[in-house]
């Protein structure tokens, strides 16, 4: 008899901490103050502490989070920032907000921003580099760091995917100028609703971003710059105190489950499972493989009661969004290739070992049956 095996299950974490969130919202809901405040305050503290930065800025969603430093930073049009091309849009959404021009570039084994390929799309119009930390595994932040600092380059790190990722054992966010995090539900640490934060070691720069975040308030109703409504509400900041206790052992059991897959797949050939760089510790917010006859792969999975993603299923070079820059097919190879292979197996931190058994042994079975059949 099959077993279900969503994609994700909020649920059961959910069910998991249910008093400690109840608590946390009845005490927000009896304080009267729903935006900002005290919870908001607190959080900010928790979670810049948590990746060892001094300044933390809670806002509404993660795409405001990758938006508000590099307007802050004063980026507009005219200016280039390089971008990986497999990546949520929102990545570079956020760049052409502010006015500017993303330079998409290829992925390296890691799925993150290839090193060499940046370095060669540096011109003089470039302002900034956006690595992406994807699925949680770290970019090459020692040598984007050591490039950005070559070229007098911004670095902001888009670590939407990434809460509590290590490189060369830093904390991500100690790389760059700023760091952007994504609390989207489904997130390593998630809202219930929208919510995102930004770090920094920049007192100015927390400063700007504070002020843009508040329509560039410091006091009521005295506006010191054109800002926008960036706010976090009370209520998600709450329930995100409540989950950054837990955060640091989700995390462990998101690595002990992406070892488990490892070990289980490690001699089925169809496919190629996620490589780990040997400076970087990931948190597995998805667990990618690419897999030949990825499109039955998954049919194949779903009939057996599993869930499956693709991520991201079209570069952004070939999104109609940024057809206006001029890329054709083919013009970033690996990231085309990759997104008609590649397959998010299931992964949450409440997995139980013998759901992820039986997701590998649907996936061999797959294979197994395939050969039979030629």
């Amino acid at each position: 008899m099959n077993m279900r095996v969503p994609f994700l299950d909020l649920k059961e974490q959910y069910h998991s901490i249910h008093s400690e969130i109840a608590q946390a919202i009845t005490r927000v809901l009896d304080s009267g103050q729903y935006i900002l405040g005290p919870e908001v305050s607190a959080f900010e503290e928790a979670f810049a502490r948590t990746h060892n930065a001094p300044h933390g800025i809670a806002v509404n969603n993660g795409t405001s989070a990758v938006h508000l430093p590099l307007w802050a930073l004063g980026l507009q049009r005219g200016d280039e920032v390089i971008v990986p091309v497999n990546t949520f849009i929102a990545t570079a959404e956020a760049v052409v907000l502010t006015g500017a021009t993303p330079v998409f570039v290829d992925h390296d084994e890691y799925y993150n921003l290839d090193v060499e390929q940046t370095a060669a799309r540096i011109r003089r119009r470039t302002k900034a580099l956006l690595p992406v930390h994807l699925y949680g595994q770290p970019a090459r932040m020692d040598k984007l760091a050591a490039l950005a600092e070559r070229h007098d380059l911004w670095l902001v790190e888009d670590a939407a995917q990434a809460h509590l990722a290590t490189f060369d054992g830093k904390s991500i966010g100690s790389w760059g100028d700023a760091t952007a995090f994504s609390f989207y539900p489904g997130k390593n640490l998630g809202a219930y609703g929208e919510g995102g934060a930004v770090i920094t070691h920049n007192a100015e720069l927390n400063r700007r971003m504070r002020l843009l975040r508040d329509h560039g308030s410091e006091t009521k109703y005295q506006h010191v710059m054109a800002g926008h409504n960036y706010r976090m509400e009370a209520l998600q900041a709450a329930i995100l105190n409540v989950k950054l206790q837990h955060l640091a052992q989700w995390t462990n059991l998101r690595r002990a489950h992406a070892a488990r897959y490892s070990e289980l797949l490690a001699d089925c050939e169809p496919i190629q499972l996620p490589l780990e760089h040997p400076l970087s510790d990931p948190v597995y917010h998805l667990f990618v493989i690419q897999a030949d006859r990825r499109d039955n792969l998954r049919d194949h999975l779903e009939a057996n009661g599993i869930g499956a993603g693709l991520h991201y299923p079209v570069p952004l070079h070939m999104q109609p969004a940024f057809a206006q820059l001029g890329y054709k097919e083919g013009a970033f190879p690996k990231a085309e290739h990759a997104a008609k292979r590649i397959l998010s197996l299931p992964m949450y931190p409440e997995m139980r070992d013998e759901q992820i058994e039986f997701v590998a042994k649907t996936i061999r079975t797959f294979y197994t049956n395939g050969r039979k059949s030629k």
